[in-house]
């Protein structure tokens, strides 16, 4: 299509036309034209920019360098400087679809008004559609949920999937909030681990994911979280207040950093009960850095049970026999495995008879923040999922010495931990 001229008939600033073969339906690829009409002396890279809405400048880079755009008919640079008369081509790859699929993924409910719904997210789940994990994802569970709330409703479920590469596509889920859709994640407010297990508040429609967000982003929310870790403790309680950053040799993992590159971070935790060799342990975060109350127990030497990247250990009838000494059991460490080591131990942990669990022992429990439409505080307590259940009533079976908190705590054990 060529841009049309102005009012004052003056020629565009470049036309941008499709090429005689525009549209190669066997590669899936579009090819542009674009002949400069003047002289801008813009780089190629930052030119290209800003025709191509929603192309990155480093995806434009990468297909200027696989001479995917040529200038005048001869290879170009991302530095090659456009002027007035120059000739643009351009081979774009195929574009993605960008929808959120319903998949029948069980989603247990909390709650659930007009203005959010509250999960207990079951671990092995990742929250929303990302690089390698583009479906299975809570969010396909509640498209599901949505479509078949509809469906037995009368209504129609009408998908939202789009085409392209402009920000203002989205990924929209309907019954959701639209907010984040153009990231992939409509309505998703906070997240989890894939393997952390919990209460997560995702929002219906745009004023509610706005007001509960602000509240996030203000820490007026409360987050309380329960884990067993290896070791016991000397006193009741406490803060643990280092700041984190990237891990210095671990890709995917974090660490207490003291250079420019960290950020703030701070945990205050409870000792809720103490057994042989381990304890249950309350946590109650003031910041919300990734991966943060794992790297800050692991830091005191204290690492989550199952928590194979941070040093804790997986955890069967012979551990609770004979307590270990985990990998990560040293305080004041940047520990962690590579990824590669973690699969391996937990590849034979998988194999024995008695293992209860080689998943990490963490479980958001309880979340309270501001109801959007009526101010009133709302508290949810999620109950902790299998095999999670079984191993505190397991170690309950092996007490062990040490204080406990007896006041200052927000989470209700006999809620949070029902009968096995």
């Amino acid at each position: 299509m060529t841009t049309p001229p102005t009012d004052r008939g003056e020629p565009p600033e470049e036309s941008v036309e499709p090429a005689a073969d525009a549209l190669d339906e066997s590669l899936g690829v579009e090819r542009r034209t674009i002949k400069v009409r003047r002289d801008v002396k813009q780089r190629l890279d930052v030119y290209l920019q800003q025709r191509l809405k929603g192309i990155s400048r480093s995806r434009i880079q990468k297909l200027i360098e696989l001479r995917g755009v040529t200038v005048n008919h001869l290879p170009a640079k991302p530095s090659t400087t456009i002027h007035a008369g120059d000739v643009i081509d351009i081979i774009l790859p195929p574009a993605s679809v960008r929808t959120i699929e319903p998949e029948p993924i069980p989603v247990n409910v909390v709650y659930e008004d007009d203005s959010f719904i509250i999960i207990n997210k079951q671990a092995d789940l990742v929250v929303h559609p990302a690089r390698s994990n583009l479906n299975g994802t809570l969010l396909n569970g509640l498209a599901y949920r949505f479509a078949r709330q509809r469906e037995e409703a009368g209504q129609a479920w009408k998908p939202h999937k789009t085409r392209g590469f402009s920000k203002q596509e989205s990924s929209a889920i309907e019954g959701l909030s639209e907010v984040g859709a153009e990231e992939f994640r409509p309505g998703i407010v906070h997240r989890l681990d894939r393997n952390t297990t919990g209460v997560l508040v995702v929002a219906k429609n745009d004023q509610a994911h706005w007001a509960i967000a602000r509240q996030f982003e203000n820490r007026t929310t409360l987050k309380a979280y329960l884990a067993v870790v290896h070791g016991n403790f000397d006193s009741a309680g406490g803060v643990i207040d280092q700041p984190l950053g990237k891990h210095p040799t671990i890709r995917e993992a974090c660490a207490v950093r003291h250079d420019s590159s960290a950020r703030n971070a701070v945990t205050l935790y409870r000792v809720r009960e103490q057994y042989d060799g381990y304890s249950l342990v309350e946590l109650e975060l003031k910041t919300g850095r990734t991966h943060q109350i794992r790297v800050h127990l692991s830091y005191t030497g204290h690492p989550i049970v199952g928590d194979l990247l941070y040093g804790g250990e997986p955890v069967g009838q012979t551990e609770l026999d004979t307590p270990p000494i985990a990998a990560g059991s040293r305080a004041f460490l940047t520990y962690a495995r590579e990824k590669e080591e973690g699969r391996r131990i937990a590849a034979r942990a998988n194999a024995r008879p008695d293992l209860i669990t080689t998943l990490p022992a963490l479980h958001a429990t309880l979340l309270r923040f501001a109801h959007p439409i009526s101010a009133e505080q709302v508290t949810f307590t999620a109950a902790v999922h299998e095999p999670l259940r079984s191993l505190i009533h397991a170690m309950r079976s092996h007490p062990g010495p040490g204080p406990v908190a007896t006041e200052g705590y927000w989470v209700d054990l006999s809620a949070a931990v029902p009968p096995a």
